[in-house]
């Protein structure tokens, strides 16, 4: 007999791979804010914050979606409810995070249990209609709101206070806020996934009878995830209202949410750098799509046609030791 330890497991492999992927996503994050400052471009900082703020949600919505096969189509409004929290105190002469956090995690979590208990009593494409109901009851409630701007949205005067201090209204501070913010719900996340919660979320995926059969009820495990998953995209709508100084229903609309699964896909299912990956890469091509015609989903259309039948894991599986299992 030789001495050859054994192979690694799939899953750690795979969780070692995507650890050095985020390592580099995330060094290149911190890097850009002095690149910009060299090129003398300061759009590149606000793009990139409104990256990192959808790819905080694109990474809660994998966190359900990916691991627990969960296709919530009103995701999008609990961008919207954390927005929402943020401009609805500020309008109220309340600006300090230590109100707006805990209001923020508090609502989307009470709607994300309200409406996932619901949610969860059903199956595919139910599951995904009842969700884009709920989503859409939430947007016609905020163009209801005509006390804060209705259909035309809200504005905010300023961002959110931190114990007083105006420290997130310079534009570097913030971004490295931001980056902080994706990187602890990215660990968070992972944390989840590997722990012994994460493994009944994705045996439930695979086969809920087998866990069933031996005295396992996935309901509940999967309605925390939700509702976990519902605050983490809650905190990442209060970010974009601090980001934009605006609020408006649309971020909760369901074309947002479907852009969400699309980032989640595009990335690579399964995959919460993926999530991240995805959000990055829907955006960059956005933008520069956008600057050929306004119809530039015809052209990003047949992009993600060839990324799901070539690349089966996704972007994550193109990159240099990305998955090839998908």
């Amino acid at each position: 007999m030789t001495d050859t330890p054994p192979a690694a497991p799939p899953a750690a492999s795979r969780f070692g791979r995507e650890g050095l992927i985020a390592l580099v996503v995330f060094a290149c994050f911190a890097l850009l804010p002095p690149l910009a400052g060299a090129l003398d471009d300061s759009f590149l900082v606000f793009f990139a914050i409104r990256v990192m703020v959808f790819a905080i949600a694109a990474v809660s919505l994998s966190l359900i979606l990916g691991f627990g096969a969960l296709v919530s189509f009103g995701h999008a409004a609990y961008l919207g409810i954390g927005a929402y929290c943020v401009g609805i105190l500020a309008e109220h002469n309340y600006w300090d995070v230590t109100v707006s956090l805990p209001v923020t995690l508090l609502v989307c979590g009470l709607f994300a249990a309200v409406t996932g208990a619901i949610s969860l009593k059903t199956r595919g494409v139910y599951f995904i209609m009842i969700t884009l109901a709920f989503g859409q009851m939430a947007y016609y409630t905020a163009t209801s709101l005509s006390a804060y701007g209705g259909d035309d949205g809200l504005t905010i005067w300023g961002r959110t206070e931190v114990l007083g201090s105006t420290m997130l209204s310079d534009r570097t501070t913030f971004y490295y806020v931001v980056l902080g913010v994706l990187v602890l719900t990215y660990l968070l996340a992972r944390m989840i996934v590997a722990s012994r919660f994460g493994r009944v979320l994705q045996g439930a995926k695979q086969s809920e009878m087998r866990l069933s059969a031996i005295g396992v009820d996935p309901y509940w495990y999967r309605l925390v995830a939700y509702v976990i998953s519902g605050m983490m995209a809650g905190v990442a709508g209060a970010l974009l209202a601090n980001a934009a100084e605006f609020v408006s229903p649309a971020y909760m609309s369901w074309h947002r949410s479907g852009e969400l699964i699309v980032m989640v896909v595009l990335g690579g299912l399964g995959s919460l750098i993926g999530a991240v990956v995805g959000a990055a890469s829907f955006l960059a091509l956005e933008e520069v799509l956008s600057h050929f015609t306004e119809h530039w989903r015809l052209l990003f259309g047949p992009f993600l046609v060839l990324v799901v039948l070539f690349g089966r894991g996704g972007l994550l599986s193109l990159l240099p030791g990305g998955r090839k299992d998908g």
